[in-house]
């Protein structure tokens, strides 16, 4: 069962998330700041996260930097979700490393669809340097 950390400051829309996706097999688990989040990913090491990029305190942007500077978390893949669909968001989002970014409201279908998708691209990716670590040896 693959887990998925959802960091976002709305309660209602994580309980709303955290029931679709349990729903769809997955551990869930919940943050309601990026501080937190960043720290739960450390001590759990999740499959994927879902993050609002609009939080105050360490905002989604600055989760995905500190993800992405830390060695062992900087592979896990971030799909930011938000009611911000502004261009210059979007690109600061990708520009620093998020795999996708899906604007709020989105449809249970282009969620699980793009969370799929980022869980087949991320195991692919593991297979491969599993393959390439084998050769080495």
């Amino acid at each position: 069962m693959s887990s998925i950390f959802v960091i976002d400051d709305d309660a209602n829309f994580c309980q709303v998330i955290n029931r679709f996706l349990s729903k769809q097999g997955y551990e869930v688990v919940l943050a309601s700041d990026g501080k937190a989040g960043v720290e739960l990913a450390a001590e759990r090491l999740p499959d994927l996260i879902v993050c609002d990029p609009n939080m105050p305190g360490m905002d989604g942007y600055e989760v995905l930097a500190a993800l992405r500077r830390d060695p062992k978390l900087a592979d896990i893949p971030l799909n930011f979700l938000t009611g911000e669909s502004q261009s210059s968001q979007v690109r600061q989002g990708m520009n620093l490393g998020a795999d996708d970014y899906l604007t709020k409201p989105v449809s249970s279908d282009d969620l699980l669809g793009a969370i799929n998708a980022m869980l087949s691209r991320h195991h692919a990716q593991r297979l491969r340097q599993e393959k390439q670590m084998e050769r080495a040896l």
